[in-house]
């Protein structure tokens, strides 16, 4: 089997001059490579042009791409890798992503993140931030509530950020109220949070994992994980591109959830962690229909997990949650596909205390 041909998203900055595009174009159809979209954002002193590549050649690395830039007087400010999704015009990624925020305020950092083609977006306490810096957007809604916007591959355009405070203002003039945190009570009492995951939550997410017996992590990570690495806790809150929530009681993180995009456009990769004490009383159930919800509102029609092959934990949780799921054999693991389309129901015993659904970042 061919290696499939890779597809990136470039930001390229070239002098205000005749043919200057037309060069880097002409540059990069000798290497192979086949622009499939092209849009201008304007910036002080002149603009950006943004051109999505695929290229002909599986082995063509980023290097490559940014020489040809460089071969024409071009200077290439981002890079990273694209998928089918980015080849939906701005306008049109920001007024579905509107869409969705006004019938589903829960999913406002969702909307801000296609936005701002952002690689995480999570509400912070109005401290959480003082200097975001040009890879970094703090933004407040006119309800005091502050989102902070993280993209690693290139720094925020001011048109971005303009286009991304008139999301705001759109919502708070339609009386759309920021995304809150949900509370539950489980069938024996006990009250339980769910909210975004921050950066701030590392240690906590740390304890959890340490909590958590060795088969639960081998269940979750497939592998023999005790301690989870430092660098680990900060994807884990904030995946690119992708939505964390955890689970809470008192003061103690005691579940996490992640929904991460796929290479195909309408499926997301979905994962749980549940502690030990906590497995079977709801919460996983709370966390899947939360990830569900925010799925659904993002497009996504089916959300996968990967289990290993006498593990059913995921199946039974998506039955309890009113979800539809199947499985089959791959990779010598089993593919939960899970359709974001059913009607998300709590678990019996399980109450929901607020009517917000889960904020996403």
């Amino acid at each position: 089997m061919e290696p499939t041909p890779k597809t990136w998203r470039l930001r390229v900055e070239l002098d205000d001059s005749p043919g200057a595009l037309a060069r880097i174009t002409t540059r990069l159809a000798d290497r192979d490579c086949n622009v499939l979209a092209l849009s201008v954002i304007p910036v002080p002193g002149g603009v950006l042009d943004e051109l999505v590549v695929r290229g002909g050649d599986p082995d063509l690395l980023p290097a490559d791409l940014v020489a040809a830039v460089r071969a024409e007087g071009g200077r290439c400010v981002g890079i990273t890798r694209a998928d089918v999704r980015d080849l939906v015009d701005a306008p049109t990624a920001a007024l579905r992503a509107a869409g969705h925020a006004v019938r589903d305020p829960g999913t406002l950092c969702d909307a801000l993140r296609v936005v701002l083609a952002a690689d995480s977006v999570v509400a912070v306490p109005d401290s959480g931030v003082e200097d975001p810096g040009e890879n970094c957007a703090r933004l407040v809604a006119r309800d005091g509530t502050v989102v902070v916007a993280r993209r690693g591959w290139a720094p925020f355009t001011q048109v971005e950020l303009a286009r991304a405070r008139a999301l705001l203002d759109l919502l708070a003039g339609g009386g759309v109220v920021a995304p809150q945190p949900t509370a539950l009570v489980t069938g024996d009492g006990m009250a339980v949070v769910l909210r975004p995951g921050r950066t701030g939550d590392e240690d906590a997410v740390a304890a959890l994992h340490a909590r958590c017996s060795m088969g639960t992590l081998f269940n979750r990570y497939h592998a023999g994980v005790r301690t989870v690495p430092r660098r680990w806790l900060h994807r884990l809150l904030s995946p690119p591109r992708g939505t964390t929530v955890v689970a809470h009681c008192a003061d103690r993180v005691i579940a996490l959830g992640q929904l991460i995009p796929m290479s195909t456009p309408d499926s997301a990769e979905v994962s749980l962690l549940v502690e030990d004490a906590w497995q079977g009383r709801g919460v996983g159930t709370a966390l899947l229909g939360a990830l569900a919800r925010t799925a659904r509102a993002a497009g996504y029609a089916e959300l996968v997990g990967w289990c290993l092959p006498a593990e059913t934990g995921l199946v039974r949780t998506a039955a309890r949650a009113g979800l539809v799921a199947s499985t089959r054999r791959e990779d010598g693991l089993h593919r939960v596909s899970i359709s974001a389309t059913g009607a998300v129901i709590a678990r019996p015993g399980v109450r929901e205390s607020a009517s917000q659904q889960i904020a996403s970042g």
